[in-house]
């Protein structure tokens, strides 16, 4: 059983939406403050929340170029739910990668009733055939969502995660500034109760997974 760390929701989002993670970038946050109780969050493989987080009413386009009612399609089941790019070179694929590896260790009833989504954060370049051949890779049965940037920066906010419009630097490197957070939702609730940062390691999803897909408190 992990340490964990119970906290508000409402103080997360407050320190999450202004806590962005530059790709393979090296940025950190202008605010050091902000950064050092970051840091402190993602140290701990899960932090639950005092306060769930609601799923975010988000309606967006899957890899198959359907509409996709996220809160309809996943209502009632075990949710991961994470927000990246399919060109960011280090945190999101790690993530997506430790997710699928834990994934697979759980019974198959269980790997079936898992629901796993990936929004982009760089609908521009994502375009349904490309986020479905980066996440066929990780697992066929992920779901990746696109759309309007508008519309996917307002759903990252609901559950207090931030994201910039993606940006090019000097190099011509397009990097996309996102919360690299990943949030359990449960299936008894619907509600987004423990939070994952971007040091979780395989191991601890593995660990974690069973009580996730039960909605338990892991």
């Amino acid at each position: 059983m992990h340490s964990k760390k119970t906290v508000l929701a409402a103080a997360f989002a407050a320190v999450a939406a202004l806590t962005l993670s530059a790709c393979g970038s090296g940025g950190d946050s202008s605010d050091s403050s902000v950064a050092e109780v970051s840091s402190k969050t993602a140290s701990q493989p899960a932090t639950v929340l005092d306060q769930p987080f609601t799923k975010p009413d988000l309606v967006l386009t899957d890899t198959h170029g359907k509409t996709y009612d996220l809160r309809e399609r996943t209502k009632g089941k075990p949710t991961l739910i994470y927000f990246g790019y399919t060109n960011c070179p280090d945190v999101c694929p790690l993530t997506m990668s430790n997710i699928a590896v834990a994934k697979r260790t759980l019974p198959k009833a269980d790997q079936d009733r898992l629901q796993v989504i990936f929004v982009t954060t760089d609908p521009e370049r994502d375009t349904p055939a490309s986020l479905g051949s980066w996440l066929k890779a990780q697992d066929p049965a992920f779901t990746g969502l696109t759309g309007d940037f508008p519309a996917i920066q307002a759903g990252a906010r609901q559950i207090g995660i931030g994201i910039d419009p993606p940006k090019k630097e000097k190099d011509g490197t397009v990097v996309s500034m996102h919360g690299a957070q990943v949030i359990a939702f449960s299936p008894k609730t619907d509600k987004g109760y423990v939070l994952y940062g971007e040091d979780t390691t395989a191991e601890d999803y593995t660990e974690d997974l069973p009580e996730l897909v039960k909605g338990e408190t892991p």
